[in-house]
């Protein structure tokens, strides 16, 4: 999420808006660039009409009323007077266009040429039949201005579709944007509401799709989660009845290989009515950094050879998580430490810019990095010797699946060659409502 916020473009709405506005952008400009020639294209036509039909109706008075008097811009010159302008030379490109398009207009051998500068722009036309100088005036070609009212009219055109068009990319993305989010849950193994079926076709059927396949998954882990349940329930009673009876032995060696046994059954038991247990933890928050501190020492205490788990708590009392998914997690991964790595094992919390982070590594030989990715596989034994002392190879899979139900990442690896690394990390607003979650349990 921070690095979509990082780079806004690389997201689907970022990319539509980015498109939205260039294709606007090109072809709101490309049609005032076209509107602004063809309205010079109308202006120069315009005059040229103008002016040819004035000159013809000077020929036709002066053939049908000579008498009359002309009206007061129009004149007719004879051509040996000194008014007469000299051939136009050096006209700007409206007025040199407008000049070819009135001899186009008149008969072959026409004479046309524009007044001179500093007056009120006029056309002085003579015909191979005409003979006087034609002097009638001209509507003023003006040159472009750089900015117009049609500007303003564009940009307000343009914001408008600019603001539509974006709008209706929200509404495009927004339900890919909550399928999204449900992927990303559903990925953490959280709890995935049917996700609203909106939008274009094939986007309704994608989530069709999606909502189907998240309900046949539950429908697989309940009862998956089910069978293990009953099945671990099933056993507890026997597994008692066996331990009761292995108790009453006369043979010490007997009974004591026969109780450690029944002991690592018990567990392994445990694990699996752990691992198919999928509800919330309602259990009170606790302070995590305490709370470590309080079960490494009574793992000190308990078990043999662990003197040297160490700690280094470094959160802060704003690290607050569930009592029973903490003490699952510290206590499989410290067992797990214990069994299959080397001391020292040390568990540390740390508050980063990413959120809270816990971690717990020993100095083992680690695993190898082709048996990372199967490692919270459930039921996987890297290791075939490792079936034994009470391990079911749930230990790693309850961890991650307690870590992501919490709302956190969590990663596994090996760390500069020391043995194996799990670092859970709990963004800031996940923790801040586990103590709203605990009241509301409570109440």
């Amino acid at each position: 999420m921070a690095s979509s916020m990082r780079r806004p473009i690389d997201s689907l709405f970022g990319r539509l808006a980015v498109l939205v506005v260039a294709v606007l952008l090109f072809s709101h400009f490309a049609w005032y660039a076209m509107i602004r020639l063809n309205r010079d294209q109308l202006q120069t036509r315009y005059a040229v009409e103008e002016a040819v039909f004035l000159v013809d109706a000077v020929r036709q008075h002066i053939v049908n009323s000579p008498d009359q008097p002309l009206p007061s811009r129009v004149q007719v010159v004879d051509p040996a007077s000194k008014d007469v302008p000299p051939e136009n030379a050096g006209l700007d490109a409206p007025l040199s266009r407008f000049l070819d398009d009135v001899r186009d207009r008149m008969p072959s051998g026409s004479l046309a040429r524009i007044g001179p500068p500093g007056r009120p722009p006029t056309l002085w036309v003579r015909a191979p039949g005409d003979p006087n100088w034609i002097v009638v005036p001209v509507q003023p070609l003006r040159p472009p201005r750089p900015l117009d009212r049609q500007v303003y009219w564009l940009v307000m055109i343009f914001a408008s579709a600019v603001g539509a068009a974006l709008f209706a990319a929200w509404q495009l993305q927004q339900p890919l944007r909550s399928l999204a989010h449900a992927v990303a849950r559903f990925g953490r193994g959280q709890p995935v509401p049917p996700v609203p079926e909106r939008g274009p076709r094939e986007l309704r059927q994608l989530t069709h799709g999606f909502n189907q396949m998240v309900q046949e998954v539950a429908r697989t882990e309940n009862d998956r989660a089910v069978m293990l349940a009953g099945v671990a329930h099933d056993l507890k009673t026997p597994l008692a009845r066996l331990r009761l009876r292995a108790e009453m032995m006369d043979d010490v060696k007997t009974r004591d290989g026969v109780v450690r046994d029944v002991d690592s059954m018990t567990h392994i038991v445990e694990q699996f009515l752990v691992f198919a247990h999928d509800g919330a933890d309602r259990s009170e928050g606790v302070d995590v950094d305490g709370q470590c501190e309080r079960v490494v020492r009574s793992y000190r205490a308990v078990a043999s050879g662990v003197s040297t788990v160490q700690t280094d708590l470094r959160a802060g009392p704003g690290f607050i998580l569930p009592a029973a998914t903490l003490d699952r997690i510290l206590s499989n991964l410290l067992d797990n430490a214990h069994a299959y790595g080397a001391p020292p094992i040390v568990v540390s919390t740390a508050r980063t810019s990413a959120g809270y982070v816990l971690s717990v590594q020993d100095n083992g030989s680690g695993i190898a990095a082709q048996d990372l990715i199967n490692a919270s596989r459930p039921f996987v034994r890297l290791d075939p010797a490792r079936g034994g002392n009470g391990h079911s190879g749930l230990g790693l899979a309850i961890v991650e699946r307690l870590v992501r139900r919490t709302g956190g990442e969590w990663e596994i690896g090996n760390h500069g060659g020391k043995g194996l690394r799990v670092k859970m990390t709990f963004p800031l607003q996940v923790v801040a409502r586990v103590p709203a979650m605990s009241e509301s349990a409570w109440s």
